[in-house]
């Protein structure tokens, strides 16, 4: 249901109360229960309890008028933190960005999923000649540098657990599916600090990665450089360590902040 066009009358029970907060906000002045209801398309009891549930939670209150809601302390202070976010990730990028213009490859921080890797910030290369993975795209654990960059950082018996259940697909002819050969990959991975991924994602692609961990040493995220073979095999890449881990080490005192 897109955010900037409400189905009337269609809005899950519990989104209700997120969808009348941002309606509120939306407006920019006091909002009243009845033109709530007419946006929303929502019974006048539901709004009332909606609102009530609201300034409760200190999410809303009410205006001069007794009648009329506006942002409460909670929204104003979720307002807050939500631009102190975006200020981190304006930070962030910055490194990225500095990474990326240093070694002139294209950098990625990429998280673990259920499924995958999933990359959450990116800086193109300014070569024409580039590798798309989006922002938003979801790669496999056994075959990317970021995957196993995490892999690596798990628990031997978590490690175990999960390569029970993944499916070590072969993506390349380099591709390593053999439980007990990625193993020994990750081993290495453990003792060296980085990763690879030497055309076994992509053909043609080579990639490094690092972690990002948080003050406990746990893995957040992983900030890795990749590059077309055609310009950068993996021997070349492997040159951009020291860099690609001071970008990372920056990243970790970021999200210390």
């Amino acid at each position: 249901m897109p955010n900037d066009k409400i189905d009337q009358g269609h809005i899950p029970t519990n989104l209700r109360l997120l969808y009348l907060i941002e309606a509120v906000a939306r407006e920019g002045r006091p909002s009243s229960p009845v033109s709530l209801g007419e946006e929303l398309g929502l019974p006048k009891p539901t709004v009332h309890r909606l609102l009530a549930t609201a300034e409760t939670e200190g999410f809303l209150q009410r205006d001069v008028d007794g009648r009329s809601y506006g942002p409460g302390k909670r929204l104003r202070s979720l307002s807050a933190h939500t631009l102190s976010s975006e200020r981190l990730r304006t930070e962030r990028l910055s490194v990225m960005r500095g990474l990326a213009d240093e070694v002139g490859e294209t950098c990625n921080l990429a998280a673990p999923t259920r499924e995958g890797m999933i990359y959450l910030d990116r800086v193109e290369t300014h070569w024409p000649l580039r590798i798309q993975l989006p922002t938003g795209t979801r790669v496999p654990f056994h075959c990317t540098a970021s995957g196993k960059m995490y892999l690596s950082s798990l628990r031997y018996e978590k490690l175990d657990r999960l390569l029970g259940t993944l499916n070590l697909e072969g993506l390349t002819d380099r591709t390593i599916t053999d439980p007990e050969a990625l193993k020994v990959e990750l081993e290495a991975t453990r003792k060296r600090g980085y990763s690879t991924d030497d055309g076994e994602f992509m053909d043609g692609m080579s990639a490094m990665a690092v972690a990002v961990c948080d003050d406990q040493n746990r893995l957040l995220t992983t900030l890795s450089i990749h590059a077309p073979t055609q310009r950068s095999t993996l021997e070349v890449v492997m040159k951009y360590y020291p860099s690609l881990r001071k970008a990372a080490d920056q990243l970790e005192e970021i999200a210390k902040e």
